[in-house]
């Protein structure tokens, strides 16, 4: 990717041959602390002998059936569990092999619900700017990341964005009280713009993650918002791959606003990196129609609920829900991110420590009063990424948060039970990461 530090390159990568909880090892026998969960993946680090046992038990009996001619025990436990951890809000469930493969499904579905209810005029989308949903054409098309859309503009869909919810940069002349309801009014006069009849849905995770560097909602923005789009007949998708499962401290990152969407997308720490597995969640009221008229969700792959996955996600959930990690991201992840803010606080140029839970984001900035990001090709937030890897620490460096190309962000997302020696450890290698690459800022 552009703007890369060499020490990133594909040539130069080192090749990894063992993990070990919070720990990987290369072929040099280095080792490296899995500061971010890979892009905030791995909810239970590495070599977790539970989970891979699970996965062994089922490559013995059975590694994958196609899931159109059989069902399994491991999907069916896992469906169950899932949608009991959603509290209920949730009916059907199809099964993905990624994130980005949810968010598409997740389109589609919408579709299909219109069409299944003859309002096939309502094909059109919204999202909003700065947001990353996946590399798939139809996920790239909704969003808002203009170093990964550039080289396949041209062939995205025709998507319509409202702005960022994101109270460190707010729109002029808006007060922070106030932001909630001028973004729900926003997107009702763009839905209003577009004409309802012809909107689909509303996509949007509720708390960004690589495109604008953890940026939770501010307080009543997702009531809002299902308001407006429940008022034009407009499904909520909620994009939870990055900040769901378990993430930011409750299973559902809207359960902290109290709102189920009608559609929820999720993957990453679903099976926590041990087998890829993602999945497209679907409400009653938006699975009805589907099955009155068509029987069946039109969409899915052929590893759509692969049986080891599936096997995999339920032991990670399994492990979560038995040890009370969802408890110890709440709590100790509260603790962690004010550790973060302190230490950090002795540098001008961190200017916000955000986010919930084990999601944090660390935005830098070259003046904290007028907030102004530093150049992009500074690069800043992957050099401090390439010195906190050569300290033996992997942080998520991503840029463009600020207006698309500037904007430096640093994401921290560690397992869900890395020890608090490993997450101190982390405090003081990022530390001095950012340390290195701002002094070199100043030479």
């Amino acid at each position: 990717m552009k703007n890369r530090p060499s020490g990133f390159g594909i040539d130069e990568l080192p090749r990894i041959v063992r993990g070990q909880g919070s720990y990987l090892f290369d072929a040099a026998g280095r080792r490296y602390l899995d500061g971010s969960g890979g892009p905030a993946v791995f909810c239970l680090g590495h070599g977790h002998p539970e989970v891979n046992a699970a996965i062994t038990r089922q490559l013995n009996e059975i590694a994958y059936a196609y899931r159109y001619l059989f069902t399994s025990s491991a999907l069916e436990s896992l469906t169950e569990t899932v949608l009991r951890l959603c509290g209920g809000g949730f009916q059907d469930i199809v099964y993905t092999g990624s994130g980005s493969e949810a968010v598409e499904s997740a389109l589609k579905i919408a579709l299909q619900h219109f069409a299944a209810r003859g309002l096939m005029p309502k094909r059109r989308f919204i999202a909003r700017r700065r947001s990353w949903h996946g590399n798939t054409l139809g996920a790239l098309s909704i969003s808002d990341f203009a170093e990964r859309r550039r080289a396949f503009e041209g062939s995205l869909l025709d998507v319509s964005f409202v702005s960022a919810a994101n109270a460190y940069r707010m729109p002029d002349g808006v007060s922070g009280e106030a932001l909630a309801g001028h973004l729900a009014a926003e997107l009702e006069h763009t839905i209003v713009s577009m004409g309802p009849q012809s909107v689909a849905a509303f996509v949007f995770e509720p708390i960004v993650g690589a495109a604008g560097g953890v940026v939770p909602a501010p307080d009543g923005y997702a009531q809002a918002i299902q308001a407006v789009c429940r008022k034009h007949d407009v499904l909520m998708i909620a994009d939870e791959v990055m900040c769901g499962s378990g993430r930011s401290g409750t299973w559902r990152a809207l359960e902290h606003d109290g709102v189920v969407p009608d559609i929820m997308c999720i993957a990453k720490g679903l099976a926590g990196g041990y087998i890829p597995l993602g999945a497209a969640l679907v409400t009653a009221r938006v699975a009805a129609p589907i099955h009155a008229e068509h029987g069946a969700f039109m969409t899915g792959h052929t590893f759509t609920g692969h049986t080891a996955a599936c096997a995999a996600g339920l032991a990670v959930q399994h492990i979560v829900q038995r040890d009370r990690l969802l408890d110890r991201v709440r709590t100790v992840g509260a603790t962690f991110q004010e550790t973060i803010r302190r230490t950090l606080s002795r540098f001008d140029e961190v200017g916000d420590v955000r986010g919930r839970g084990f999601f944090i984001g660390i935005e830098l900035v070259r003046d904290r009063r007028t907030r102004l990001p530093f150049s992009p090709d500074r690069a800043l937030s992957f050099d401090i990424g390439a010195r906190a890897f050569a300290d033996g620490l992997i942080c998520y460096p991503c840029s463009g948060n600020a207006d698309g190309t500037a904007g430096d962000t640093i994401i921290i997302a560690p397992p869900y039970n890395a020890s608090d020696g490993e997450l101190e450890e982390i405090v003081v290698k990022l530390a001095g990461a950012v340390d290195a690459a701002l002094g070199a800022c100043r030479t």
